[in-house]
């Protein structure tokens, strides 16, 4: 059974991913054909066509490597020199043919005196068309926070007992015998099911509260009002003083009660979901800028056999291996559902974050050869020179073509680690 649930986790991501990529993709499609863009194809995944369907003007349809997607849209780039294109490929190795491939595939776009292409859009048009992509990732990311924070709720501790502890808790020792102490609060009268309300007339709403005051008061007498079908009693209990590891690692003596809370999922606002969201862009935005670095330092562990740091970069091969162990873990359905939730959100936003890297063939690339184009033009505008041609970006690819092989060698270390060394929950 573990092994089917594994599986069905793996299967979930690879459809949140498709889903993920198909309303990133739909982020550009839209705008692109409200701004009157010719769009020739909206396709999820890379590589040979599954299926396709043409409907109007643009063919929509499913790719066999489920890794990205794109939409084509007609006129990325301004068509190729006049003199250039008549003369074929340009000279210069293998950068200037690469250039000039670029401007013959764009060229192909392109039908004659047609206006309906993307570089010929005002600058605020192309860049809302290049944002939509990642801005759907976030506004997913935050539907699915909502949904894990206000629909399902954080799991807390309450101040419901749900189990006594069997005994003291002795140093070194993992397992109770018959000849350790019960724990006070069995001692006192304290029963499964009852509620702590207050605690030396302190009144306590969560667990964090209770332990705090308990830890704090060893072989010290405290009263407890706890709460029984419905009527309050109060009970006096002294908390056993045991041996503990300090947040600073001296050793220390805290109380012990011996009573164990009822955790339960307590909904959040409905602004939490979006709260949520917030932090992660910061905490992976964070993560972002050292990518090289910490690529590096995963592929080392390759090498090295040692254990991966927790925040280290993930591939979609240890998203679906996390969210595999999510659904095969031993814990109820509802804490699974949020685990995979948890993991699909943060996906999202490591999309979104990523996806605005000011780098081509990235959407936040595109975002800064418009906005590029659109200084050269107000900088035209205001000392009353002739406005400037269109940016060609075209002239950048090499250096696109740099970022990609980039990006395949980390895609690759990644996939690699996510293999041979896998991050884990268990």
């Amino acid at each position: 059974m573990e092994a089917i649930a594994f599986v069905i986790g793996v299967v979930l991501m690879i459809v949140g991913l498709a889903v993920s990529i198909a309303l990133h993709e739909i982020g550009h499609l839209v705008p692109a054909k409200r701004f009157g863009v010719r769009v020739g194809q909206y396709m999820i995944g890379f590589g040979p066509t599954l299926w396709s369907r043409r409907y109007g003007e643009t063919q929509y349809g499913f790719k066999a490597i489920p890794l990205g997607g794109y939409i084509s849209m007609a006129g990325m780039y301004p068509p190729s020199p006049a003199e250039r294109a008549a003369t074929g490929r340009a000279g210069g190795g293998f950068f200037a043919t690469m250039v000039q491939d670029a401007r013959a595939a764009n060229d192909e776009t392109l039908q004659g005196d047609d206006d309906r292409v993307f570089y010929k859009l005002p600058v605020y048009k192309r860049v809302i068309i290049m944002l939509g992509g990642p801005v759907m990732n976030l506004l997913f990311a935050i539907v699915l926070f909502s949904i894990l924070l206000t629909g399902i709720g954080v799991q807390t501790a309450t101040t419901t007992v749900s189990a006594l502890s069997e005994c003291v808790p002795q140093a070194g020792v993992t397992e109770c015998t018959f000849s350790d102490p019960a724990p006070p609060a069995a001692a006192a009268g304290i029963e499964p099911a009852d509620t702590i309300v207050s605690v030396n007339g302190t009144a306590v709403t969560g667990f964090d509260e209770v332990s705090r005051i308990i830890q704090a008061s060893p072989g010290e007498q405290l009263t407890l009002v706890i709460q029984r079908d419905g009527a309050e009693r109060t009970v006096t209990v002294v908390p056993a003083a045991i041996d503990a590891t300090g947040a600073d690692g001296s050793a220390e003596r805290i109380g012990f009660l011996g009573v164990r809370p009822t955790v339960e999922y307590e909904r959040q606002p409905i602004w939490a979901g979006a709260a949520a969201a917030g932090e992660n862009v910061g905490a992976v935005a964070g993560i972002m800028w050292q990518l090289p670095v910490k690529v590096y330092q995963t592929a080392t562990t390759l090498i090295t056999g040692e254990e991966r740091s927790a925040d280290s970069p993930l591939s979609i091969v240890g998203a679906g291996i996390l969210s595999g162990e999510v659904a095969a873990a031993e814990a109820p359905v509802l804490n699974r559902v949020a685990g995979f939730l948890g993991l699909l959100a943060s996906l999202n936003i490591a999309l979104f974050v990523f996806n605005l890297i000011p780098l081509l063939p990235l959407d936040g690339g595109h975002i800064v050869v418009a906005l590029w184009d659109g200084l050269k033009r107000f900088l035209a505008k205001l000392f009353h020179r002739p406005p400037p041609k269109p940016v060609d970006a075209t002239k950048l690819v090499p250096v696109t073509f740099v970022v990609v092989i980039g990006l395949i060698v980390m895609g690759a270390v990644l996939i690699l680690a996510d293999i041979f060394n896998p991050l884990s929950i268990i």
